[in-house]
């Protein structure tokens, strides 16, 4: 018994339409109208209108009452992916570094340790690190790694992206991260260090990075100055909507 699945008719239409958008059909340009696609097709316009639902629903098209159906534009805005501070800094067009570094080996304590995932009497890396971008300072990084996974981690810190050590010295490629955006103000001494005024807006970043074997690699807190950095999002509202 075939298991293929079955081509529809607004299958059909709709793979005409990504072949017509793709070989050059430009943002915000109008597609052919659901009468013209069903004469073209020989079907229905309710089955052209299927498939126009589908390409709507994927972003692929917009519709605009009265007006008829055009090309989205390609999304711009960065997307939430894992990445470290220089990654990060490189993808916006700046130039990372760091004003200054600290790395040592302690206790996990109780609230490292949860979110490690380890005993509060295990030994984790701190690396303390002041952020900048294009020599100008970005944000407070507190990181810490589990000593038992990065043993010597504190000889091998350089200039280089923590992520990048990690992988090319211990074989940890961390593949993704619980991640949580808090607002918070600066106190004085905090402010002082990202040269703005005390209590100046800042995002609280805490994130917990994991490899591909689901181990809890890193957990970092990020102070970032809120007038020097910011996160785009692009969304979405999925299926149609006719109610106000």
């Amino acid at each position: 018994m075939s298991t293929t699945a079955r081509v529809t008719k607004a299958d059909l239409v709709r793979q005409h339409l990504d072949a017509v958008i793709a070989a050059g059909l430009a943002p915000h340009e109008k597609l052919p109208t659901e009468r013209e696609l069903a004469d073209e097709f020989s079907i229905s316009r309710l089955t052209v209108r299927r498939a126009l639902d589908q390409l709507e629903h994927e972003g692929v098209v917009y519709r605009v009452q009265g007006a008829g159906t055009f090309v989205s534009d390609k999304a711009i805005t960065k997307s939430f992916e894992l990445s470290s501070f220089s990654e990060d800094m490189r993808a916006r067009g700046i130039v990372p570094g760091s004003l200054s570094m600290s790395a040592e080996v302690v206790g996990a304590g109780a609230r490292i340790g949860y979110a490690l995932g380890v005993s509060p009497a295990d030994d984790v890396v701190h690396i303390r690190r002041v952020r900048t971008g294009d020599d100008a300072p970005m944000c407070i990084e507190n990181s810490y790694l589990p000593e038992r996974l990065v043993p010597g981690l504190v000889d091998r810190l350089g200039s280089d992206s923590l992520y990048g050590v990690l992988e090319r010295d211990f074989s940890l490629r961390l593949e993704r991260a619980d991640q949580v955006i808090k607002v918070t103000v600066l106190e004085p001494e905090l402010a002082a260090e990202l040269q703005v005024p005390a209590f100046s807006p800042a995002f609280l970043v805490m994130r917990t990075a994991f490899d591909n074997r689901g181990r809890a690699v890193e957990y970092a807190e990020s102070l970032y100055r809120g007038d020097r950095y910011s996160y785009e999002l692009s969304v979405r509202r999925h299926g149609r909507h006719d109610d106000a």
